[in-house]
Order: structure tokens, then sequence, then C-alpha cells
């Protein structure tokens, strides 16, 4: 494998941590939503796998990879609520509130991807969050200047495991997508990597064990920093 010409990280489990943003941060948005509707909340805990009482989620959750798209029609039937446009844009919103108070970095991100941007590859976050939020914590990460691209499940280009998101930095970059690594914690990034034809590279900091389909990635790591020494080791 050639090393990449461009980077397009996933956000949660790769640059946020996903179990001490997320866990507290949906707790909350639960919460929200479902007033004071005991019965529904339970429901949106049981089809969320989520555990109230310890704040996670469990790996089976489908809001471990999927965008409120794929999980949102879910949501609205456990509160008999219709699962609509209207209803999508308000789960996005109180992700954003929640997910700001409860932002928590892997490591130190901003550092990290300085190291890449040093060597003059172009970066992106290509998450199933919404782009507006994934904006607004890349900001509070100190890494917008870093960036040339933040695509979210609703940017244009489809959700993860869709290749949209990989090959719309193509066309942006002007580079082929087997140039460009895709550097994910789940099984949706891996699939988004080669469903575009771009290089795979799982990282081991996310809430899902890898090792199943660790075998089926180009490289496997355990921390993005891991990844910035590996790659500098062979400039």
């Amino acid at each position: 494998m050639n090393a990449p010409r461009a980077i397009l990280f996933d956000k949660d489990g790769t640059l946020v941590d996903f179990d001490r943003t997320w866990g507290p941060a949906a707790g909350a948005v639960m919460r929200r939503l479902a007033g004071a509707d005991s019965a529904g909340l339970a429901a949106l805990h049981a089809f969320s796998h989520y555990h109230p009482g310890e704040q996670r989620f469990l790996q089976t959750s489908p809001l471990i990879a999927g965008s409120s798209r794929q999980y949102g029609p879910g949501w609205a039937q456990a509160l008999g609520r219709d699962a609509d446009a209207a209803f999508f844009r308000e789960v996005d919103r109180l992700f954003i509130e929640e997910g700001r108070r409860y932002l928590t970095p892997i490591g130190r991100p901003a550092p990290t991807l300085e190291r890449f941007h040093a060597l003059g590859l172009p970066l992106g976050i290509a998450t199933n969050d919404a782009e507006g939020n994934a904006r607004l914590q890349a900001q509070m990460l100190g890494l917008t200047d870093l960036l040339s691209a933040v695509y979210g499940h609703d940017s244009g280009y489809g959700s993860k495991p869709a290749p949209g998101m990989v090959q719309a930095f193509s066309r942006l970059t002007g580079l082929a997508p087997h140039e460009i690594a895709l550097v994910g914690d789940t099984r949706h990034d891996l699939d988004t990597a080669r469903g575009a034809g771009a290089i795979a590279i799982l990282v081991r900091c996310g809430p899902s064990p890898v090792d199943d389909f660790a075998d089926e990635a180009d490289i496997v790591v355990d921390s993005v920093e891991e990844l910035a020494d590996l790659l500098l080791a062979t400039v």
C-alpha cells in the first residue's frame, strides 16, 4: 500500500471519545425528547441499546455508527411521532446542544492533525453526524484551519457506508480515491472506504472492537496519533 496523499477522518470514536461525549449527551437528548413520557423514554433506551444508569451504549447500538436518518425512524416510533424532516431536525439540534456540553477528544487531535497537515496532506472529516455539529465540534477542538472539508450525513453525499463523502473529497482535492485514506473505527468506515476504492485505515480507540474485520483493512492502529507516527516514519 502506498502512503495516502489525503486523509478523511471519521469523527466519533476516531477524534472524539464516543462514550464520554455521546453517552451523557444522548441520554440528555432522549430525556428532552421524551419529556414526561416515561414509557417513551424507556422505549428510546431499549431501541438504542442504552444503559441510562451507566450513560453508555452497548456495542450493538445503532447509534454508534448510524446517522439520525438511519436510527431516527426507530426513535420516532418509540415516541409515537412522525418520522419526518421536522423530527430529524429536532434530533440534530438537540445533539448539537448536548454534544457541545460533553465534547471530549481522544488525546490531542489538533497537534496530531497538524503533523499530517505539515506533510501537505489535505484533511477532512467524514461523519454520520450532522455537518453543522461536526463543524462546531471541529472548531471547539481547534481543527477548523486544518480541514479542507467537513462532510456530514446531511451534506448531500449520503451517509456512510455509502461512498459519497470519499467521492466528494476526491473531486475537491483532484486526487483519485485510491490516493485517499478514510480513517475510522467502525465497519461502516471500512465499507465506505472499500466501496469508494480508498485506503481503509481502522483505529482501535472507538467504542466497538474492530478485530473481527481488521484483516480487511489496509492498516490498523490504536489511534490517530499512532498513525501520524507511522506515516512520519516513512517520510
